[in-house]
């Protein structure tokens, strides 16, 4: 699960030491309690992280959270994935047609274009996509996370995370010395 694709997400420099993985679904509860802590830690390691996010919604085919990860597709095809990512963690109970709508306005996106995007389904093949990718991989629950393409098994806490991806940052300085 370490290969990085066009279906990715990628926030950070490509030479970064780390690579921070996380396959999520953004209406998870455990989700969007972890969405704070790999917060902290992208802008504590800003400049040595490289965030990848990829969409793995309870179901690829039903319910908001399928609909919720197409939005950020649409948003990811104007320029504003992070923008609408940040939304749809922090406003988990807003995923029905209309706030979607709403969310993506707030960010700049034209509301009507995406409206016509949920509705006509646009980015359905691509959240069905990733989420078959996914599984193909063994990723079936969320948050799933790897640092540096091994699986991270901790508490997605911001202390534990941070110890985590420290850790790695500093063996790979130690490789280069």
């Amino acid at each position: 699960p370490s290969n990085i694709s066009e279906l990715d997400h990628v926030d950070g420099p490509a030479n970064a030491a780390v690579t921070l993985i996380e396959y999520a679904d953004f209406e998870c509860p455990f989700c969007v309690k972890a969405y704070a802590a790999i917060e902290s830690v992208r802008e504590t390691f800003r400049g040595k992280l490289r965030f990848v996010y990829r969409h793995i919604p309870k179901s690829a085919d039903t319910g908001f959270t399928r609909q919720a990860a197409e939005a950020a597709e649409f948003a990811a095809s104007h320029g504003q994935f992070w923008a609408m990512h940040a939304q749809l963690f922090l406003h988990p109970d807003q995923h029905d047609l209309d706030s979607l709508v709403l969310t993506a306005k707030a960010i700049g996106l034209d509301s009507a274009a995406c409206r016509k995007a949920l509705v006509e389904k646009t980015y359905a093949g691509r959240v069905r996509g990733i989420a078959v990718e996914a599984v193909k991989n063994g990723i079936i629950g969320t948050p799933t996370l790897f640092i540096n393409g091994t699986h991270y098994q901790d508490r997605v806490e911001q202390d534990l995370l941070r110890s985590a991806i420290n850790h790695e940052i500093q063996a790979a300085q130690a490789m280069t010395t």
